[in-house]
């Protein structure tokens, strides 16, 4: 009867899901619309590339840091609270910036609020969405970052649509209100605890309305980090951070360089949405038949193979083709990350130990669109800072492979049944 009557209701975990969306649709998406401001930005703060990239590598920076401390604070108290606070962090930093004078202002108010903001909620709405599935934990995964790929998709062409129509200061003001608005009534929708609405996680053995032994199980963030198999994790994001997000600054700029109509330019960055998101819902359930350790090691090599594409496209259609298949490896990776995380180590620290692992994002996302600008500027090229990107994701393939048959630390029937 109980089994009847949880096939039967509807089940919040989907919920979760969707609210993880929507925070990532609005906070990423919003994030990955720089692009498109870059040249705005050039003109009106007298800077050069490379120090308007480094305004997006400080977001960056900050908010897949932050995340070491907002992780522990969500496995504590709860990732609603944690989420509200960033989508209003993002609102407000959207806002400051449109009013910015000067680069260092930029700084402080799009690095901060953007940081700061997406740090707070990214890494607690994720751990949260580990808590309510097991046996679909990558599908899971995938549906609720997925709202990064749309918002990827939907984002940057809106963003040239207000800047074109009410100047970049009113866009960013826009933007900001629309991430506040919406960002914080989807952060409200968030739990933590399936148990709290007599229920258990998606494929776990538990009867519901007890506490689950499988919401007790995992190792602690301190013997997590001294595992070989997360110093291998940490390496292989590292590498392959400095190379994934250069597309998403630096795409438009050496596109209007190839003489591509800036119109035209700006919807490739939709076109790695596209990508993306298909990714994200198409490949999260394949990681779930493959394995999710083979899987995470294609997606670095695929990311590998399309920077390779990119450094030798010009074109339109070549650097379309470039974007959809960039996008569709991304996706796939930003996917699965989270649910190998839980599959190593357990979900009772999952939002501590996600978060630590994505300081090697923060490190890479510092160094790779920085450096690609700084690259430009001595040379006048991407071609060199491209093939940096790409080697980076091809060593992180390896790393990945070397280090995929470690043994796991945490052994439970629920996700022996999902590997």
């Amino acid at each position: 009867m109980i089994a009847f009557h949880q096939r039967r209701d509807f089940f919040y975990g989907w919920v979760v899901v969707a609210a993880t969306f929507a925070v990532t649709f609005v906070g990423f998406g919003i994030a990955y619309t720089f692009s498109a401001f870059i040249e705005a930005l050039q003109r009106d703060l007298g800077a050069s590339r490379g120090s308007i990239s480094l305004v997006f590598s400080t977001a960056g920076f900050l908010y897949f840091s932050l995340g070491v401390i907002s992780g522990p604070l969500a496995d504590r108290f709860g990732a609603r609270s944690l989420c509200v606070v960033g989508m209003a962090l993002v609102g407000l930093g959207l806002a400051l910036a449109g009013q910015a004078r000067t680069i260092a202002e930029a700084y402080a108010a799009y690095g901060l609020g953007i940081g700061l903001g997406v740090g707070c909620a990214y890494v607690p709405a994720l751990g949260a969405v580990q808590r309510w599935f097991v046996a679909r934990r990558g599908l899971a995964s995938g549906l609720a970052v997925s709202g990064i790929g749309f918002g990827t998709l939907i984002m940057p062409p809106l963003a040239t649509w207000l800047i074109s129509t009410l100047g970049w200061r009113g866009a960013y003001l826009v933007l900001g209100g629309a991430a506040a608005a919406v960002g914080v009534g989807a952060s409200l929708l968030l739990e933590d605890d399936p148990g709290q609405r007599g229920l258990r996680p998606d494929g776990a053995t538990d009867e519901p309305g007890i506490e689950s032994s499988a919401a007790k199980e995992g190792v602690s963030v301190k013997d997590a980090i001294r595992t070989p198999r997360f110093l291998g994790m940490y390496v292989a994001c590292l590498l392959s951070a400095v190379g994934v997000f250069v597309p998403f600054i630096h795409l438009v700029p050496f596109a209007v360089d190839h003489q591509i109509a800036p119109a035209v330019a700006v919807l490739l960055l939709s076109v790695i949405g596209v990508g993306s998101t298909a990714g994200r819902f198409c490949l999260g359930g394949l990681a779930d038949r493959l394995g999710r350790d083979t899987f995470l090691v294609i997606m670095y090599a695929g990311i590998a193979v399309s920077l390779a594409i990119w450094a030798s496209s010009a074109g339109s259609w070549a650097l379309a083709a470039f974007a959809l298949l960039f996008g569709l490896f991304y996706g796939g990776w930003v996917a699965v990350l989270p649910a190998v995380v839980a599959d190593h180590f357990g979900r009772r620290n999952v939002g501590g130990i996600i978060g630590l692992l994505y300081t090697s994002v923060a490190i890479g996302t510092l160094i790779g669109p920085s450096l690609a600008g700084f690259i430009y500027d001595a040379s006048n090229s991407y071609f060199s800072a491209i093939v940096i990107s790409g080697g980076a994701n091809a060593v992180a393939a390896l790393v990945a492979f070397v280090t995929s048959g470690l043994p796991r630390h945490i052994l439970h029937d629920d996700q022996m049944n999902c590997s």
